[in-house]
């Protein structure tokens, strides 16, 4: 805070704005259309985005990076894949000889990639007509780190299995299963799912246990 001014809250402020305006346009009522983002997070999540959203938290200007690359022209638009009855809709970041990027913020070292982005990353090849991609993982710092993959059917057809798990929670009014997950913690409806977060005061596990630190 300086002066009568709250830096930290405008900033956060126009990360949110930023965020909302280059997110995907996604019709709640039509449930036959499915985007790929719906189908590789927890459907319950993206049940809840559709049913009764809240706004999540976004934490840095990184995450919003794949989004501002699209609106500069880079982005090879929407492609939808029919499934039957119903469809599902990709949306890659980038598409560089005639393979399919990604692109993501690390927010920390990155050892393997993330398992939503690798069917996110194989769907996408399927749309989009094509066998070989890359996620690429970029840090604050300007690093990255990158991991290709081939395109697999197995992995496609676990995507849209998903993708029609929500569509008939959505037509049937039915809150999908909790998918426990590293993600839970951040995720803006954790309260829906689990127990309300409380502040609790500090636990020193060496008092309880009665050890004396070394002076």
């Amino acid at each position: 805070m300086m002066g009568d001014r709250d830096f930290r809250g405008t900033i956060r402020g126009a990360i949110g704005s930023i965020g909302r305006e280059l997110e995907p346009e996604i019709d709640a009522a039509d449930h036959k259309t499915v985007h790929l983002r719906e189908a590789v997070q927890c459907i319950r999540r993206s049940y809840y985005d559709r049913t009764d959203p809240a706004e999540p938290e976004r934490r840095g200007f990184g995450e919003l990076l794949p989004g501002l690359i699209r609106r500069l022209g880079h982005g090879p638009g929407d492609a939808d894949y029919a499934t039957g009855d119903s469809k599902l809709r990709a949306r890659a970041d980038m598409v560089v000889d005639d393979a399919v990027l990604l692109l993501r913020h690390a927010g920390g070292r990155v050892g393997d990639p993330r398992a939503a982005d690798m069917l996110y990353l194989n769907a996408c090849l399927w749309a989009y007509g094509k066998e070989e991609g890359m996620v690429v993982y970029v840090s604050g710092d300007g690093e990255e780190v990158a991991f290709s993959l081939a395109r697999d059917r197995g992995m496609f057809e676990e995507v849209v299995r998903r993708s029609k798990v929500l569509t008939d929670m959505l037509e049937a009014g039915r809150i999908p299963i909790i998918e426990p997950s590293a993600e839970c913690s951040g995720c803006q409806y954790y309260e829906r799912c689990y127990v309300k977060r409380k502040s609790t005061p500090q636990i020193s596990l060496a008092k309880m246990l009665g050890i004396e630190r070394e002076k």
